[in-house]
């Protein structure tokens, strides 16, 4: 597959048709529907959901999703839900290495490892973050999650996500969202490693700009959705369901991507991370991280989010006075980081591609030793940030680990050293 076709826009009433003419005009479901094709609403949110926050897509597909059989609860492996209760939560600060990549034939779904996350995927509130290694395709499996939407974000290779509402091509540099109960299959042509958070709560939105006005940040028009795009394929096939927590799987006797025709705003999309406008200081101060959110989950308490996810990209840094980096600090909200790609300018060593590390509420972190004496001392001409890519999942709720994670060789347990020789500088003399 090489033609990929995209319609633009963020939360948008789409139609797409890949059959001319097969969207029933005016209604929903006519008694009889072009090309002998069958109604099915895919539903986001509750049908009596506020208009502007309803979420449901109309589709028109060759079989509807009812015909499968009995679902047979499968191993997990290293895939974890919320509650997470395995080890003691921790106020330390935690750094790991990349996951090496699989030895053996591993796709998508088995190649998920959790590393932690908060809430309760019973009642819809937190989340959880995985990370990803495949070197094969899911060539006959499909899988939707039934506890939230999966928020992409690939570090290494690029990963074709082929859903009922048509194919995303999702290189590094770029994430896609795939919403809760979608149906999808990743194709490959490479080793990929990434990032994955899973979302409970409500769906992403954009941030509010306030006063940034109405431009900046990430724009609605760089955010894309697939076109109408089907397979018509019958035989023996695996769908597996992420429900509660766990694993299940069923066969079915035909390929779920068999959607000719859909409508509504209940969408898979992606975006380029390039296209992130970002704002930063012209005078003075290093600016709050907040104003590098993409996308936000906002919980129940207004200003704070289950999730925004952030992004730091290349930049120009021009501030006078200033020190330039991320400030030392201790916050209210938590942090789990990870590096897409370059060098972080927070951290001079240790914080490598495909890596992450972990924040929690109030436990202090900010420049090591080698960047604080290199920024204060620092000629502060204009300097741009070039080939670097960072992200964060930030909550409102502390993150728990996974007993995996917490005891992982690839946890960097010198961490904290990279502290140690700030030295104190106090002199009242000057």
């Amino acid at each position: 597959m090489t033609n990929f076709e995209y319609l633009s826009g963020f939360g948008n009433e789409f139609a797409s048709e890949a059959l001319p003419n097969t969207l029933p005009k005016g209604q929903n479901t006519p008694q009889k529907v072009r090309h002998g094709l069958y109604s099915e609403q895919i539903s986001g949110t509750a049908f009596t959901a506020p208009r502007e926050e309803n979420k449901r897509t109309w589709c028109y597909r060759i079989r509807p999703s009812v015909i499968q059989g009995e679902y047979q609860q499968i191993d997990n492996r290293l895939l974890r839900s919320a509650p997470f209760n395995e080890v003691p939560p921790s106020p330390n600060q935690m750094r790991w290495s990349a996951f090496p990549l699989p030895q053996q034939q591993t796709d998508f779904i088995d190649g998920l490892i959790t590393i932690g996350g908060n809430g309760c995927v019973d009642t819809q509130v937190g989340l959880a973050v995985h990370t990803y290694t495949a070197n094969s395709s899911m060539t006959n499996r499909f899988f939707y999650n039934s506890d939230g939407d999966f928020l992409i974000v690939p570090q290494q290779g690029t990963l074709v996500i082929n859903t009922e509402l048509g194919s995303l091509e999702v290189p590094p540099g770029e994430i896609c969202v795939v919403p809760r109960g979608i149906k999808f299959q990743v194709v490959i042509e490479e080793e990929v490693r990434g990032y994955i958070c899973e979302n409970y709560g409500a769906a992403f939105r954009l941030p509010c700009l306030g006063v940034v006005g109405a431009n900046g940040l990430a724009n609605p028009r760089d955010f894309l959705t697939p076109v109408a795009r089907y397979e018509k394929r019958e035989g023996t096939f695996k769908l597996t369901n992420k429900y509660l927590g766990n694993l299940w799987e069923t066969t079915i006797p035909h390929s779920p991507l068999d959607v000719v025709a859909w409508h509504g705003n209940y969408v898979p999309y992606k975006y380029n991370l390039d296209h992130f406008q970002a704002i930063n200081a012209v005078n003075f101060d290093h600016p709050d991280p907040c104003i590098f959110t993409v996308l936000t989950c906002p919980s129940s308490v207004p200003g704070t989010a289950n999730i925004d996810f952030v992004v730091f990209p290349s930049r120009w840094l021009v501030a006078e006075n200033t020190f330039r980096p991320p400030y030392f600090h201790r916050n209210y909200m938590s942090e789990f980081m990870g590096l897409i790609k370059g060098v972080y300018d927070g951290k001079a060593d240790g914080f490598v591609p495909g890596g992450f590390s972990l924040h929690n509420r109030m436990t202090p972190h900010g420049p090591d030793a080698k960047t604080f004496e290199k920024a204060s001392s620092e000629d502060l001409k204009p300097v741009y940030l070039k080939g670097t890519l960072a992200f964060m999942f930030e909550s409102v709720f502390p993150y728990r680990l996974t007993e995996h994670i917490y005891n992982s060789e690839l946890r960097q347990k010198n961490y904290l050293d990279c502290w140690q020789d700030i030295k104190a500088i106090f002199s009242p003399e000057n």
